[in-house]
Parts: structure tokens; C-alpha cells; sequence
């Protein structure tokens, strides 16, 4: 089993009340994935960081036509046309770089960010998803085999759950990729390093599939 695991995060597309209404609105974007940010962490005490990835994603709409984002996007992320302009690459060249930075590794998010950056963000546009799904798990699992209270971890946000075990991280933002997974990542080392959570807990064996 791997002595590593992927800690990783994604922001998508939105619009003022967009999650409310579950993207029904007549003008709301598709929830394509625009930012991706991860750690390996270290499965070895005391479960540190040991590299860092981000890739920004030029999104587009059904058509292929370039997306402009909702200004929302830019007030939570920070992240602004102007900067996806400049340093944004394709989907599928992001998706490579994320499958190669993760190698075998396990991933983890807090949720279930796979379907926006994978399963949405692929069939918009329109191609083969290239990370299978069984590679991701859901946090929240962790938490509660870590003995986290069930309406606990039903009110904890990637962004704010520093707070709740005591823990600060300064120089992490909040709704940023990197920033949420690295807040993710020190909350599961906390429980690590207080014997909550088995570290052999985030690995797995390497995926295969019959051909």
C-alpha cells in the first residue's frame, strides 16, 4: 500500500445562488471546474506535506466557446479571467498533470469534488474521463470512522473547519483550491497525530481494470 496519499480540492463555475437552486437558473453556468489544487501528504509520522500542485483550467461551455466567470467566482477564489488568460490550460492537459502528480496515490476531498472536475467537467467537454472513479474517496468518511460527531461533520466547510479542532493555518485562503486542500490535509494529520484515524486509512491498492 502506497505511504502516501493526494489531498486535493476544485473550484467550479457558480453564480449568486446558483448551489441553492442546483444550477437551474436560466443563466447559470455549467459547474465546470476551473482550479485544482492538492498535497501529498506523508502517511509516515508526523504526516507532513510533501508537495504541492495547482493548475487553472480555461473553462468552456457546451460549444467549446470560451466561459467568462461570474464575478462570484473572482470574490471567493481570487482567481479572475484575466489570471485563467494567462496561466489557464486546457481540461485534459490539467487532468493529465493532476493524474501524474497523483501517480497511485488515493485522493481524497471534502466531498465529492470528482464529479465537477471529472464526470461534469468531461462530458461538457467532451472527452474521456481519464482518472476512474473508484481513485477518489470522500473526507467526511474519515472523519467518522475518526469518531467526528455525524452533525458535526454535516456542518464542517473545508474553508472553516480549521477553527472547529483549534487549528490555524494562515497563509491557506479560503475557496482556494489549494488553499481548502491544505486546510483539509492539516485537520487529517490532527487526527492522525492523536491516534483518531488509522494514516493507513487513506492509502489503497493500485487501481486495475480488466481490458
Amino acid at each position: 500500500m502506497s505511504r502516501t496519499a493526494i489531498i486535493y480540492d476544485c473550484e467550479f463555475a457558480t453564480a449568486p445562488g446558483a448551489p441553492q437552486r442546483f444550477w437551474c437558473g436560466p443563466n447559470d453556468p455549467d459547474p465546470v471546474v476551473f482550479q485544482i489544487g492538492a498535497v501529498r501528504m506523508s502517511l509516515a509520522a508526523p504526516y507532513k506535506d510533501l508537495e504541492r500542485f495547482e493548475v487553472l483550467i480555461l473553462p468552456t461551455d457546451r460549444s467549446g466557446a470560451p466561459l467568462t466567470l461570474d464575478p462570484l467566482n473572482a470574490r471567493l477564489t481570487g482567481v479572475t479571467d484575466d489570471r485563467l488568460a494567462q496561466e489557464g490550460v486546457t481540461l485534459a492537459n490539467a487532468l493529465d498533470q493532476f493524474s501524474r502528480f497523483a501517480g497511485d496515490d488515493r485522493m481524497w476531498a471534502w466531498g465529492k469534488d470528482e464529479f465537477n472536475m471529472i464526470a461534469i467537467s468531461c462530458y461538457v467537454a467532451g472527452i474521456v474521463p481519464p482518472i476512474p472513479a473508484d481513485r477518489f474517496g470522500n473526507a467526511p468518511e474519515l472523519f467518522l470512522e475518526a469518531g467526528v460527531p455525524l452533525d458535526v461533520i454535516h456542518g464542517l466547510r473545508s474553508n472553516t473547519m480549521l477553527e472547529h479542532f483549534g487549528l490555524s493555518l494562515p497563509d491557506a485562503r479560503g475557496h482556494d483550491a489549494l488553499g481548502d486542500a491544505r486546510m483539509v490535509a492539516e485537520v487529517l494529520r490532527h487526527l492522525m497525530q492523536t491516534d483518531q484515524l488509522d494514516p493507513m486509512r487513506l492509502s489503497a491498492p493500485l487501481h486495475t481494470r480488466d481490458s
